[in-house]
């Protein structure tokens, strides 16, 4: 068990199979688990569609986020896992949709695999609590 962090709780929560949390507060941030294109009951949403799971992952975040007490206007970290570095201007259109100026920092690495094989992308974000 983590000591002295509140852990964040969703219902349905698919993430206990593979023994990880949501995240975390701490004070007034917010830290989640690498969020993926997994819905609430655990399947993949957009197999071969980087911009479904985009879209998957991001509504992952925001309902995460919520139940920290916290929204995606609240992001000023994210880190971002892509399998096929081709589709990165997906990423760039995501920044676009979600984000705007001051833009939050940013990391993207480009990765053989992620936990599940049909996973293409996955986002980790670091926010503050309102």
């Amino acid at each position: 068990m983590t000591i002295g962090t509140k852990p964040i709780e969703v219902s349905p929560d698919p993430f206990p199979p593979f023994m990880i949390g949501q995240g975390h507060v701490v004070g007034k941030l917010v830290f989640l688990s690498g969020q993926a294109s997994i819905d609430a009951n655990g399947a993949i949403v957009g197999a071969g569609d980087v911009e479904a799971q985009i879209t998957q992952a991001m509504a992952n975040i925001e309902r995460a986020l919520a139940a920290a007490g916290s929204s995606i206007d609240r992001i000023f970290k994210i880190t971002v896992y892509l399998t096929d570095m081709s589709h990165f201007d997906k990423i760039m259109a995501m920044r676009e949709r979600y984000f705007s100026a001051p833009w939050p920092a940013d990391t993207t690495v480009g990765v053989q695999a992620l936990a599940l094989p049909e996973l293409m992308v996955e986002l980790d974000v670091i926010a503050t609590t309102a």
